[in-house]
């Protein structure tokens, strides 16, 4: 198939920046009908038929909740997010939490939209109510981190630049992030012997049956009095029950989180914003523009990038005929598709395979065309979940 002719779904309004990413000539809306690809942001797509023709989806941020991500796998279908795009939208808004709850900036501000009466009066009653808001700074205190990849890493620099002492702890920590974390940030054996030495928490994993109510009574209980709870990955990650006893009790000082709760908002000291964490213009090109790319590359040469269920992999093309197969982590499957290939006297020019859980990927590029009778060999061997044929145009 040409790159004129692939056709992309979007299902909500996607950044122009980052549709102007995808090659000349492809068909993109809200109404394509057989689309190669889907570009999604907040749609839900549990209950959504997905058409047969889908290849790849591509999401817009972080999450993909709203995926059947399990489904997608099953039908070898390459599921895309933007890992780190909106980081930084993220972490000025944590740093912003951060100040909210040292500074009680939400109650005081709620005290203010009350007041009535002439200026004399306005301004007596601005000075007997201010003491009740009297906060402390930043500088000096100390920011536990749950979490170091992408968004953790730049809010822990972020603390740092602004006096404060910072401890993180991610047991799952790659590489590539260890290199970005500062140096001054402090290694915690565990969440709780982080929350023990913590002035302000902040939380950056995201929603798993693992990471279900990570912040619960017994953590909470652990907490120095007068913690600042922040929770800008996902509401899951936090119980609200054990939360609203940790305000009542004075544990925490606040909570600061960006998912409303109909448990908490009546609390002086929860303060909720509307889910804004990659709500700025420029998170969203971000998100547009890394997915969009992605998308493209896999559609027009197999590279992956970015997947949450199949490996990255990416293998320069040096021949005109390539083959991707998404395939089952099993033995032997190198060996049946390269049996495949020779039974019809194509001769490998190249070959990549890499797997990730039980999901594998193989990138192959030969020295010939590729009869149709092959392609349905290769997508009969048990375990081969989908196979495309990319000739280069």
């Amino acid at each position: 198939m040409s790159a004129k002719a692939r056709r992309i779904l979007t299902l909500n309004a996607i950044s122009r920046k980052g549709l102007a990413r995808l090659p000349e000539g492809y068909v993109v809306g809200n109404d394509v009908a057989e689309p190669d690809g889907i570009l999604v942001r907040s749609h839900a797509m549990h209950d959504m038929a997905i058409p047969a023709s889908v290849m790849a989806i591509g999401r817009a941020g972080a999450g993909t909740n709203n995926i059947p991500v399990k489904q997608m796998s099953e039908r070898g279908i390459v599921v895309f997010n933007a890992p780190g795009a909106n980081a930084n939208a993220v972490k000025e808004l944590v740093i912003a939490g951060m100040i909210m709850g040292a500074r009680n900036l939400a109650p005081a501000l709620c005290f203010v939209s009350r007041l009535e009466g002439d200026a004399e009066r306005l301004h007596e009653q601005v000075e007997a109510g201010k003491k009740q808001y009297v906060g402390h700074e930043l500088a000096g205190r100390t920011l536990g981190v749950v979490g170091l990849g992408a968004i953790g890493s730049m809010v822990a620099d972020a603390a740092i630049r602004l006096g404060m002492h910072v401890i993180g702890f991610d047991p799952e920590i790659t590489v590539e992030a260890a290199w970005r974390l500062p140096a001054q940030v402090k290694k915690a054996a565990s969440v709780e012997d982080l929350v023990k030495h913590a002035d302000f928490v902040s939380l950056h994993v995201p929603f798993l049956p693992a990471t279900r109510d990570l912040i619960n009574a017994e953590r909470i209980n652990l907490m120095r009095k007068g913690t600042v709870l922040l929770n800008f990955a996902r509401d899951g990650i936090v119980s609200e029950p054990a939360v609203l006893d940790g305000l009542n009790q004075g544990r925490l000082h606040a909570y600061v989180c960006d998912f409303p709760s109909n448990l908490l908002r009546q609390h002086p000291r929860f303060v909720a914003l509307p889910h804004l964490g990659a709500s700025t213009e420029e998170a969203e090109e971000n998100c547009a523009v890394m997915v969009a790319e992605q998308l493209a590359d896999y559609l027009e040469n197999g590279n992956i990038l970015n997947s949450v269920n199949f490996p990255n992999i990416n293998m320069p093309r040096e021949s005109t005929w390539r083959l991707a197969i998404a395939n089952a982590n099993v033995p032997n499957m190198l060996g049946q598709i390269s049996t495949a290939l020779a039974g019809a006297g194509l001769n490998i020019h190249n070959m990549l395979n890499k797997s990730k859980g039980d999901l594998a990927y193989t990138l192959v590029d030969v020295d010939s065309a590729v009869p149709e009778a092959v392609l349905l060999a290769l997508a009969g061997i048990e375990g081969v979940l989908r196979v495309r044929y990319l000739p280069a145009e």
